[in-house]
């Protein structure tokens, strides 16, 4: 379960844009010189927004501890089946079992248990999958909330995501990835119950390492 959860919203910001005003621009002496010499374009590195945005660095970190209470939940419940398998297993070589009734009913047990096991690996595994679809949701939400406030004065015709090597070339002076970070950091405000379980999960850790 470890890995970089929000790496389906660098695709997903891929096609995410910002555009200007025309009507402000055509009321603005320099404005309007820029829009005569042509669109005025910047662009944003998302693998630096993925990394440095203090948001995606709390929900990495709480999908990371979600996953791995799942994982630990999962491997609890294999490691019990697992051993009524093999006492169930023991008993049948030993001739415990009194009757063919009593081995089938043992059987059908240990199905039901393993059923239940597979049934909840696949619910746990659709909750978090949706946790993490609302996450990468509300992340995205976030920056073109900035981007569309940030836009009312830098006024760019189109706001492009740069991610990995999608642009083939770019001008550093067109980047903005440092300046949009900043104002989304500056603006993110963590939820109350992400900071508790973040803090839990920092309280456990510093336990483990005394």
């Amino acid at each position: 379960m470890k890995k970089i959860y929000f790496m389906a919203l660098a695709m997903g910001l891929m096609g995410m844009t910002s555009c200007g005003n025309k009507t402000e621009q055509a009321e603005e002496p320099v404005a309007q010189a820029e829009e005569e010499q042509g669109m005025k374009i910047a662009y944003v590195e998302i693998d630096t927004l993925m990394q440095k945005y203090q948001f995606c660095i709390d929900y990495n970190e709480l999908a990371s501890i979600e996953g791995e209470n799942i994982q630990r939940t999962l491997t609890g419940k294999q490691r019990t089946l697992e051993q009524h398998a093999a006492a169930m297993q023991k008993k049948y070589e030993s001739n415990g079992f009194t009757s063919q009734e009593e081995l089938t009913r043992a059987q059908q047990s240990l199905q039901a248990e393993q059923q239940a096991l597979q049934e909840l690996s696949e619910r746990l595994q659709s909750s978090f999958m949706e946790e993490q679809a609302k996450y990468n949701e509300e992340m995205r939400d976030s920056i073109q909330k900035f981007l569309k406030m940030y836009n009312k004065t830098k006024k760019y015709d189109f706001i492009m995501a740069k991610a990995g090597d999608n642009m083939l070339l770019a001008n550093p002076k067109y980047d903005i990835t440092n300046e949009v970070l900043k104002g989304l950091n500056k603006r993110y405000k963590v939820k109350p119950e992400v900071a508790e379980k973040l803090k839990k999960n920092e309280k456990k850790t510093d336990e483990k390492k005394k």
